[in-house]
Parts: structure tokens; C-alpha cells; sequence
């Protein structure tokens, strides 16, 4: 891999225009090809799984498949109308509204209007034609008709709501925190490049390519699209992870471009510094991309579309920001650095010193003083550490798991807001389950009957209400009970009636019809299988995560320890961020501070990816801080001193990828949508105690305390050591 990173270096520095050109033209292309073909969006088809997914696949056979519902309360002003006025007012207004939504090709069949409880309001539902994914797409054409019958009747309040207004006021939230997350991490990402390089232009260096991997991999992700569906989240992680590691990698490669800059004091060319720079730190970026996408691959054991997308989104954006490193970024510090030399030289004409633009070379004062601790007491290092991490981790015995559903939506959306009101004033139509059955169509008649006698059992239990709906497909194969329940989705009350019905109710009834398949399906249903699908793919996932982290690091270092060391550490601190995680939002304490409504639980999404992103990430540290010490060991350092050195050297540039990567975590914190709030809070706090628990303290109390034996079996490393060793006898025996 060595002779792999030196030749890209080496012909990128002879040829640096022909670089940058290329990946210039390598970046429109991807952003014209993505164009061109356009995203693949996943399909209602492609997020189904367990009995929720069987279901709804029947139902779908049998042309008998939920169609995505438009609501529009119609009431009157207050104060507006006297009551017999608004009345009638209300009635026509409905009327009117019916008629013109039936006229909408966007349209399937509209509902007759519905009246409140209390008489003050009149509902009307449209069924959307088409895939429920899509509706979002055609709801405007509804909100028209809305709008003019608004118009046309000033005294009245029509309000719409629905699945597909839901859905699209989400996207216009999603774009505008992805807006909000842009402009506080971009500037806080180039204050922290200042403050590390001293020079406007070489920090700008790793923004820039960050910027542009960024752009090509959403392209690139378009393309890709074609074969894993994009669920809209992909944008979101390419740009989450793409500037993350985007400027770690650049900042690498610079770190170690400058140090051998200032240490050769102008002996070597940009050339054969930019090579030395590809050697070293060339190899490390690398390595880490690699674990990072090996690591992040494991996502597609979960068989889950959502899974799917982010994985691909972060591959995606890892390998462009890879491949920038590795060509573009060479040739921008010939360039550079050629110009350096030249501004050196007049300087030296003048007689002044040559200044080295990096600055915290030599690690400073401040982490000598956080190394401390561990070189003076390894085993009070390592004993507390861990305490301490293992007491964040604690509260991960409560851990409460499950998915985010449509009432975790945000507010100030204002389809919410309406839906809201729809729930208080329809509370008899706060959710539906669909209990779906297929059979030969001579048994049409017997699993009538039985659906039947199922909605008479409901009927008789207070968790449902007396609302109920009996569909058969053409073929008479397929039927389609739907029964109502008063109870938020989100509410114990509609998870017990799910269980009621799987458990009691259905195998009482159609079960007992011959050959029958059946299952029960809707929005209670999805959010109860999703986490279960989900729990029973944990294993997998985790196994193989944990296989791959030990082979990378192994093939990184050949140190079975050290493998062994970096599965235990990144287990450590995946648990801790997790455990801080739960203590956060899982309780109400901080729902000011951070702008939340605490759902009591987390999301079902959050720890499988925390586990497989923060497992790839904590690579760049760890292939960073252990190449240094092992370089310096393969130098003939003594182990103990080449961890002390190795650590203080790459301090500076390891805090500094640290910040920028908590700043742009961080930044998904102040987005509305709580399970992008919950996966940037903890890759924050995950990344914090990576950079600043486990590499300071944990890590250098380790390998001191391991010394040595830190690089069995690998004889390479292990052999210049026992050099060292057996020379400094000699030479003390000589004395």
C-alpha cells in the first residue's frame, strides 16, 4: 500500500496542474452524471419487513394496499358567522371542497364529509392515487383546491393535513436545518484550521476539498442510487460524514507534509516532501478510509432500506474524500509549497528565520501536562478511565428502544399543527390497524364471517372503537379488515391493542381458517416490527463489525493486541456516548437546553449506527496516533518513549480533527428532526471521548503498561526494539 500511496503522491506532484485539472473535471462529472440519471427513491415496497411488511405485501397483491390520506378540517371563524350561518357555511364549503378533489387526477376517491363530535367541525379525506412515497409529490394540486375554496369563503377556516403534507413539510424542515447546519459548521470548521495551520490559504485547502468531495459524491450517490434505493437521508450523511472526514484526512496529510518541512529546513524539494508526507500519513488515510467503509458495510446485513441508504451515502463519500487525498491534495502542496519556497528564500535573502506555518509541533506544554497522568501512573490512569467511561455507560441499562413515528414531528411544521387538531377533534380515527388475510376464493365467504366476528370482539374492548371496514379484492383472494383505534400511534394504549389482536383476537378468529395466511399490518404495526427487526439483526451486524475492526487493525499494525485493544476501546466508548445518549433524551431534564420533546426512548436507528460509523471513525485516530508510535519504534525508540512521543506529536492534529468533527456533529444537534438531533448528539459525544479519554488516557496507559508485548507477534516491529535493547546494554557494559 506504501508504494500504491507514493506513486499516486509522486505523479501528482510531477504533473500538479494535470491533477488538480482532473479533479476538477472528475467533480463536474460526477455532479453531471448524477444529474443526468437522477435519484432511484426507495419504494413503499422496499421498507417493508416482519409481519407488518408480509401483510401489507398481501394486501398489495390484491390491489387492497393503504393509499396515502389528505385531511382538510373545515370550521368557522370564531366570530365570524352567527351558528346557523356557519353551519350551512360549513356543509357548503365541504360540499365543495368534496367535489373538487374528486375532479383531481391526483385522486382516488374522496370520503363523504364527517362531522365532530362536538358539531363544530367537518372533516373531508381524499385518497391519494399511486405509491405512498410519492404522494408527497402530488399533494399540491389539493392544497389549490384548499386554497381557493379559503378564498371564496373568508368567514370559514380550512386547515389540510395528511401523510403527504406531513411528509413534505418535513423535507422543507430537513432543508432548511441542513442550511442552518452548514452555516455554523463551515465557519466554526475554518476558524479551527486557522488557529492550527496560522494561513488563511492553507486552511482553506482542506474545506475546499472537503467541499468538493462532498459534490462529487452526491453525485456519485445519484448514480449509485440505481442499485441501493436513496431514502432522503443519504444527503444528510454524505454531508455529516464528507466534511468530517474530508478535512481529517487533508489535515493528516498536511500535518505531516509541514512537519517534514520544517524539520528538512529547506534541503528537500515540495517533491520529495509531498512523498515523504504520501509514505507516512499517505498510507494512515488510507488505511482509515478503508476500515471506514469496511466498518460502515456491515450496515447492509440489517436488510433495511434506511440502513442501505446511509451506508452507501457514507461509502460513497468516504472513498471520493479518500481518492482527493491521494491525488489532488499532493498536487495543491507542490503548488503550495513552491510558493513557500520562494517566499523562504526572499526571507532569507533579508537575513530573517524560516517560520514553520504549522503550528504545535512539538505537542506544547498543555499535553504534556494531559500525558501526564499516564506516563507517571499508568494502572491509576487506566483503572479510572475506564470507571469513569463504564459509569456513562451505566445508564444504558434502561435503554428504551423504538421508532420515531409521524407524532414525533416537529411543531412547527404546520400540517403538525393541524394534525394536532384533527387528533382532538377525531379522536375515534387516531389510528388504524389492518388485519389483512388471504385465502382460496372459495373460503371468501368463511374469512368474511371470520373478519367479522374479529371487528364484533373489538367492538367489546375499550382500546378499539366501533368503526370498522371490511374490503375484498376482485379475485375474492385478498380481504382487508380495517378497525380504528382512539389512541395516539405513539401511545401504550395503541401498541396494547396491536398486541391484542396478534395475540388474542386474529388467531381466534381467521386462524382457524384453513390455509389462510394473514397478518396484521398499519402505522402501529410498522413502528412495533421496525426496532424488532432491527434487534434481531443486532447480532449480525455487531458480529461482523467487531470481525472486520480486529482484521483492519490487524492488518494496519500485525499486532493481535492492538486489534484486540481497538475492538475493546471503540466498544468502551461507543457505550459511554450511548449511555450519555439515554441520560439526555431519554428524560425531560434537557428538553430546553436542547430544543426537544423527549419521546422517552431513542430512536431505533441511532445505536446500530452509532456502533458502525463511530467504529470506522475511530480508526483515523487510531491508525493516526499508533503509526506515529510504531514509525518511531521501527526507528529503534524504546516503546515507552515512542508512545509518549507518538501520542505528543499527533496531538495537535488529532484535537484539532476532533473538533472540527464534533463541530459538524454537533451542528445536527440543532436540527428538528429528533432522530438526526439523537445520532449528532452522540457521534459528538462519542468522538469527544475518543479524542480526549481514549487516546490521551486509556490508550498511552495501555500500551506503557503492555510495553512491548503491545506488538506481538509482529517480529518486524518487536525486533528493532529488542536492537535497541540488547545495544544499550552493550553500551552501558562498555562504560
Amino acid at each position: 500500500m506504501n508504494s500504491f500511496t507514493v506513486r499516486m503522491a509522486r505523479w501528482s506532484a510531477l504533473h500538479p496542474w494535470r491533477a488538480i485539472i482532473g479533479w476538477l473535471v472528475f467533480v463536474v462529472l460526477c455532479l453531471g452524471l448524477g444529474s443526468a440519471v437522477g435519484v432511484n427513491s426507495a419504494k413503499t415496497a422496499d421498507y417493508r419487513v416482519g409481519e407488518a411488511g408480509r401483510a401489507e405485501a398481501i394486501a398489495a397483491e390484491g390491489k387492497l394496499e393503504r393509499r396515502s390520506i389528505e385531511q382538510v378540517l373545515v370550521s368557522a371563524r370564531p366570530g365570524a358567522l352567527d351558528e346557523a350561518a356557519a353551519e350551512t357555511a360549513v356543509e357548503a364549503a365541504a360540499k365543495d371542497l368534496t367535489a373538487r378533489f374528486e375532479r383531481l387526477p391526483e385522486v382516488e376517491s374522496v370520503a363523504e364529509p364527517v362531522l365532530s363530535g362536538d358539531g363544530g367541525i367537518v372533516l373531508v379525506e381524499a385518497a391519494l392515487k399511486g405509491e405512498e412515497r410519492d404522494a408527497k409529490d402530488k399533494v399540491d394540486a389539493l392544497v389549490a383546491q384548499t386554497g381557493a375554496v379559503q378564498k371564496a369563503n373568508p368567514g370559514l377556516l380550512l386547515e389540510e393535513t395528511g401523510s403527504p403534507s406531513i411528509s413534505k413539510g418535513v423535507d422543507k424542515q430537513r432543508g432548511e436545518d441542513l442550511a442552518l447546519s452548514e452555516a455554523i459548521t463551515l465557519p466554526v470548521t475554518l476558524i479551527t484550521l486557522l488557529i492550527v495551520f496560522g494561513s488563511v490559504t492553507m486552511a482553506g485547502v482542506p474545506l475546499l476539498l472537503a467541499l468538493s468531495s462532498i459534490a462529487a459524491a452526491v453525485g456519485l450517490s445519484m448514480v449509485v442510487s440505481h442499485i441501493s434505493p436513496d431514502t432522503g437521508v443519504g444527503t444528510n450523511l454524505i454531508l455529516m460524514i464528507g466534511l468530517a472526514v474530508g478535512v481529517d484526512y487533508t489535515l493528516f496529510y498536511l500535518k505531516r507534509e509541514r512537519e517534514e518541512r520544517a524539520r528538512s529546513q529547506g534541503k528537500l524539494s515540495s517533491e520529495a516532501l509531498v512523498e515523504l508526507a504520501a509514505a507516512t500519513s499517505g498510507r494512515a488515510v488510507v488505511v482509515s478510509g478503508l476500515a471506514v467503509v469496511v466498518s460502515t458495510a456491515t450496515l447492509y446485513l440489517a436488510s433495511d432500506v434506511i440502513f442501505s441508504s446511509l451506508a452507501t451515502g457514507t461509502i460513497v463519500v468516504v472513498l471520493v474524500a479518500v481518492l482527493s487525498s491521494l491525488t489532488v491534495l499532493p498536487a495543491l502542496l507542490v503548488k503550495l509549497g513552491k510558493r513557500a519556497e520562494r517566499r523562504e528564500r526572499r526571507r532569507a535573502e533579508r537575513g530573517k528565520p524560516v517560520r514553520s506555518r504549522m503550528r504545535g509541533e512539538s505537542g506544547g506544554r498543555v499535553w504534556a501536562a494531559l500525558l501526564r497522568p499516564a506516563n507517571r501512573h499508568p494502572v491509576a490512569t487506566l483503572c479510572v478511565s475506564v470507571l469513569a467511561l463504564l459509569a456513562l455507560a451505566a445508564p444504558l441499562a434502561g435503554l428504551k428502544i423504538t421508532e420515531m413515528s409521524r407524532d414525533t414531528h416537529s411543531r412547527e411544521i404546520p400540517a403538525m399543527q393541524v394534525y394536532d387538531r384533527l387528533n382532538e377533534a377525531f379522536p375515534e380515527r387516531r389510528v388504524t390497524h389492518d388485519i389483512v388475510v388471504r385465502a382460496d376464493a372459495g373460503r371468501s365467504t368463511e374469512v368474511t364471517a371470520a373478519l367479522s366476528k374479529l371487528a364484533e370482539l373489538a367492538h367489546a374492548d375499550p382500546l378499539f372503537t366501533d368503526a370498522e371496514r371490511i374490503r375484498t379484492s376482485d379475485d375474492r383472494r385478498v380481504s382487508v379488515l380495517e378497525l380504528k383505534v382512539p389512541y395516539l400511534g405513539n401511545s401504550d394504549e395503541a401498541y396494547d391493542s396491536l398486541d391484542q389482536l396478534r395475540d388474542e383476537y386474529v388467531p381466534a378468529t381467521v386462524g382457524g381458517i384453513e390455509g389462510a395466511e394473514y397478518g396484521v399490518s398499519g402505522d402501529v404495526a410498522r413502528y412495533s416490527d421496525y426496532p424488532a427487526h432491527q434487534n434481531s439483526k443486532l447480532p449480525l451486524v455487531l458480529g461482523a463489525l467487531l470481525l472486520v475492526t480486529f482484521v483492519m487493525t490487524l492488518y494496519a499494525f500485525r499486532s493481535v493486541v492492538l486489534a484486540l485493544l481497538g475492538v475493546v476501546l471503540n466498544l468502551l466508548s461507543a457505550a459511554a456516548a450511548l449511555g450519555l445518549l439515554v441520560l439526555i433524551f431519554q428524560g425531560s431534564w434537557a428538553e430546553g437546553l436542547l430544543n426537544f420533546d423527549s419521546t422517552g426512548s431513542v430512536g431505533s436507528r441511532v445505536p446500530l449506527f452509532l456502533f458502525v460509523i463511530l467504529f470506522g471513525l475511530s480508526m483515523d485516530y487510531q491508525v493516526f496516533v499508533v503509526s506515529r508510535i510504531r514509525e518511531a519504534v521501527l526507528g529503534g525508540v524504546p516503546t515507552r518513549q515512542a508512545v509518549l512521543d507518538g501520542i505528543r506529536s499527533s496531538a495537535s492534529v488529532v484535537t484539532s480533527a476532533a473538533v472540527v468533527m464534533t463541530t459538524v456533529f454537533t451542528s445536527f444537534v440543532f436540527l428538528h428532526i429528533i432522530e438526526m438531533k439523537q445520532i449528532g448528539f452522540v457521534l459528538a459525544a462519542a468522538v469527544l471521548l475518543d479524542a480526549f479519554v481514549i487516546r490521551v488516557l486509556i490508550l498511552p496507559a495501555a500500551m506503557l503498561l503492555l510495553g512491548e508485548a503491545s506488538w506481538w507477534p509482529s517480529r518486524g516491529v518487536r525486533r528493532p526494539v529488542r536492537e535497541n535493547r540488547e545495544a544499550s546494554a552493550v553500551a552501558a557494559d562498555v562504560r
